[in-house]
Order: structure tokens, then sequence, then C-alpha cells
């Protein structure tokens, strides 16, 4: 059952799939987290595994940039592949000084100015949430863990270089950090009857102007990969 994004047959995801933006960090999780990892989708090399993570069925895809990116590839999950949670893990820039690099956050809503949701399905809101579900899980989950997970609103922006100053746009949409993908993927989920959370590090900040390497991004996640894998075999 190939898409046209997609080539994996029927059945190649588990019900929970984790989806990173960069290909080469959703190989990052399946070469170091699970076991008896198979490659199942490499269409213009966007990524996709699926293993065992503790002995449980995990699949792991990378989503691209933006949100019709993830757009496109968490709706043929969603609806050709029968994947019933999708859980973001990126990173994000911080617009508040409560958020520090490497501080893992989880999205209480995304706040976006796209256009994505009203030309999909007429949604004319500008703030979108996620499954309370998924985000109670992954709540308990850190607990857990022990891990110091933050939450915040996130900034899902169709544009990385942009003319307006952050500062406006940090008070604007009331957003505590920014990224490029969430927005897309709640509205997926809600049309399609899904669920769906965001996990994000922050990997650079706006107000102290630190911020991680590319190799840093795609290989120094994993407490917010363990955290997400944990909250998968969970579900």
């Amino acid at each position: 059952m190939a898409t046209p994004h997609i080539s994996a047959p029927e059945g190649a995801f588990s019900k929970t799939v984790l989806m990173p933006g960069d290909p080469l960090r959703a190989k990052f999780i399946a070469d170091n987290f699970l076991t008896d990892a198979q490659l199942v989708t490499s269409v213009r090399n966007v990524l996709g595994y699926t293993g065992l993570y503790h002995g449980e069925r995990v699949s792991v895809m990378a989503s691209g940039m933006g949100i019709p990116s993830i757009g496109i590839y968490s709706h043929e999950l969603y609806s050709q592949y029968g994947v019933e949670n999708i859980i973001r893990i990126g990173s994000a820039g911080s617009y508040v000084e409560r958020l520090n690099v490497m501080d893992v956050v989880v999205a209480e809503a995304a706040y976006s100015d796209s256009s994505y949701a009203l030309v999909l399905s007429g949604c004319q809101d500008k703030v979108l949430k996620p499954s309370p579900a998924i985000n109670a899980m992954i709540i308990k989950k850190a607990e857990e863990l022990g891990i110091d997970l933050k939450s915040g609103i996130v900034h899902s922006s169709d544009v990385f270089y942009g003319e307006e100053p952050w500062q406006s746009i940090a008070e604007r949409t009331g957003s505590d950090c920014v990224e490029m993908e969430s927005f897309g993927l709640f509205h997926n989920a809600n049309m399609l009857g899904k669920n769906a959370a965001c996990l994000l590090t922050i990997s650079d900040s706006f107000t102290n102007h630190v911020e991680l390497t590319a190799e840093e991004r795609q290989n120094n996640f994993r407490t917010m990969m363990t955290l997400a894998l944990e909250t998968a075999i969970a579900l």
C-alpha cells in the first residue's frame, strides 16, 4: 500500500509513530534505541523505520521541514496506514528566559498564521491543541523518569527568515518558543479523529543567543527521544 510519498507496505508502521523533522535523526533513533529496526520507507530520502523498544513495536519517520511537509506525511500515516498516534520530536527556539537550551518542552498548544488548516478544511482557528491523553502520558512518564519537563505554547511559523522582530511575535502570539510543524500535525489529527502531541528540545535562545550546532541537534536530544519512546510504548 504505497502512497505518492511513502513506499511502505500495509502494516509496516506501528500504531504510534515518532516524527523528527530530520531524516538523519530518525536514523539515529533507529540505530541507537530500537532493536530489529527495519527501513520501511525512503522516498525522497525521508526515512522511516519500525523496530522494537523494550520489546514493543515502535515506528519513527521523518517529517521534513515546515507545515506542508509534515501535513503530507502525517495525513498519509493517519489515513492510509492506520496510525493512531504521532508524537513530533523536534527542536525549537526559545522566546522566553525560562526555556533554556537543552530544555525539553511539551506543547500545550500551537499558534500559527499559516493558511494550512483554512485551505485544507475551512478551519479558521489560529490556535490548535494536541491530544490531552498523549500529553498526560508524556507528563506521567517525565515524572517517572525524573525529567524536568517544561510546557509552553508553540509558535508554528511558516517562515524561517522573517522581518517581524521576535519580540513582537512572542507578544502577539503569546508563544514561548518557535518551530515550524506542530500546527499542521495537530490539525490533521483533529480533522481525522487521531491523536498527536509535540515534544521539543530548545536548540537556541533568542534571549541569550546560545545555540546548538547542526550535529548537536541531530545527535544530542536523547532525553527527549527517551521520553517519546517511553510514552509511545505506554499508549
